[in-house]
């Protein structure tokens, strides 16, 4: 077997497509390639759940910070064209139509917005200062019986 036979056509496929960009957007089209879907537009829906964060806990939009998808616009919507191709080359779809699919997201829900704070009517008060560790205690020096030891413990030359 020769190494191309390793792996499916479809992560192939993905591999020679992506294998020169700088960011791996090959790993999303095998996602493509590997979804649960058993359709093309189940396989879409994944590259959507993928692709854009959504809150990770039902009603805390905070939790989508959590999300391990990409964060910015631009990277959601090269995440979401390479997984399209992956599912295009699962279902065999023809490249310009892969090429037509859009995401089906607004673009304020591409990523999450940091949240508004109001200013604050004074300014903050300047961090603590550190308080200096105090001096460590000199090393004491070694007995008789303590010099065939070359141990720091507490006990001194024994197995305890």
């Amino acid at each position: 077997m020769i190494p191309e036979q390793w792996t499916p056509p479809c992560g192939n496929q993905c591999t020679k497509k992506y294998a020169a960009m700088q960011i791996a957007w090959r790993v999303f089209c095998k996602k493509g390639c590997f979804a649960d879907g058993e359709t093309w537009e189940e396989c879409l829906e994944e590259c959507t759940e993928i692709c854009y964060k959504d809150p990770v806990f039902k009603d805390q939009q905070w939790s989508a910070y959590i999300d391990r998808s990409p964060g910015s616009p631009s990277h959601s919507k090269e995440c979401f064209k390479a997984c399209v191709s992956g599912c295009g080359f699962k279902f065999e779809i023809e490249p310009d139509e892969v090429a037509k699919v859009q995401p089906n997201r607004s673009p304020e829900l591409l990523t999450v917005q940091e949240p508004s704070q109001a200013p604050s009517p004074s300014p903050s008060p300047p961090p603590p200062t550190p308080t200096p560790m105090p001096a460590a205690a000199p090393t004491p020096t070694p007995t008789p019986t303590d010099k065939h030891c070359s141990t720091t413990e507490d006990v001194p030359c024994t197995s305890a």
